[in-house]
């Protein structure tokens, strides 16, 4: 009797789970249609482009805080890209429209269908628009993915700009916790990581990528104000190049995309 009620319970909570993601999808197909109006008044001058990159980075945080809560990992990924897409322009390239339209119209594919649920995050995200920073025509964008971990500000916005110069496609979180999951389903070409980090440090971060199968052949780079003598830089496994701010940022950032085989 025991096995069975709890047969009956755990068939109960699929159940309804099943629903809650049958709810949220319906829920998510309105608002991104509903987006892609946005998009176009923003296009037609009908609607203030502040106002539109408000809007659709509004919805794609309740897309990818929704998504995640319900173990859909792809709209989550995908929403967090179209949420970070703008962030650090003053005013969209002249293709900012063209790309919105292409984040929007990826998650559409997902939630209606035509993309799997089960399709690989890391070849998806690499086919999505770079980040809104500079103008396409003036940078060739290099198909190596960069993920920076920091806390968001102009610190992290002057990191991204000096990788888009590099034609690096860049994606920032601020969260090292929210970190670790992206970089397992994505596997990023390189995660540099900013040292001071709120709950978990960038160096504990980093010293558990490289110890974990999934991840360790990932390159990383950390990221610090901390002297180069300091005892803690010392916790680093020796083939993490150390990036410090200031004047050596430069030569650093070139010392260490060099040391691996990113340039």
């Amino acid at each position: 009797m025991t096995e069975k009620l709890t047969r009956d319970a755990g068939g109960a909570v699929d159940d309804i789970i099943a629903e809650m993601r049958r709810t949220f999808l319906d829920e998510a197909a309105d608002t991104l249609r509903a987006l892609e109006l946005v998009v176009e008044d923003a296009r037609h001058d009908r609607l203030p482009q502040a106002d539109m990159v408000h809007r659709v980075r509004t919805d794609a945080v309740s897309l990818r805080g929704q998504a995640a809560n319900l173990g859909l990992a792809l709209i989550a990924t995908v929403a967090a890209r179209l949420e970070d897409y703008p962030v650090g322009t003053r005013q969209l390239p002249p293709r900012g429209f063209d790309d919105m339209e292409v984040f929007i119209e990826t998650l559409l594919d997902i939630v209606e269908g035509r993309i799997s649920m089960d399709t690989e995050a890391a070849a998806l995200v690499r086919r999505l628009p770079p980040k809104a920073g500079f103008r396409v025509g003036d940078i060739e964008v290099r198909d190596v993915e960069v993920l920076l971990v920091m806390p968001y500000g102009a610190a992290a916005h002057f990191v991204e700009r000096e990788l888009q110069q590099c034609g690096y496609r860049t994606h920032t979180i601020g969260n090292t916790f929210d970190a670790l999951s992206v970089i397992v389903r994505t596997k990023p070409d390189l995660v540099i990581v900013g040292a001071v980090m709120p709950d978990l440090s960038g160096i504990d971060l980093v010293m558990g990528l490289h110890a974990m199968p999934q991840t360790r052949n990932i390159p990383t780079a950390l990221i610090t104000s901390l002297p180069p003598e300091d005892d803690y830089l010392k916790l680093l496994p020796p083939d993490v190049p150390v990036i410090h701010k200031g004047a050596q940022f430069g030569d650093d950032l070139a010392d260490a995309l060099d040391r691996l085989f990113l340039i």
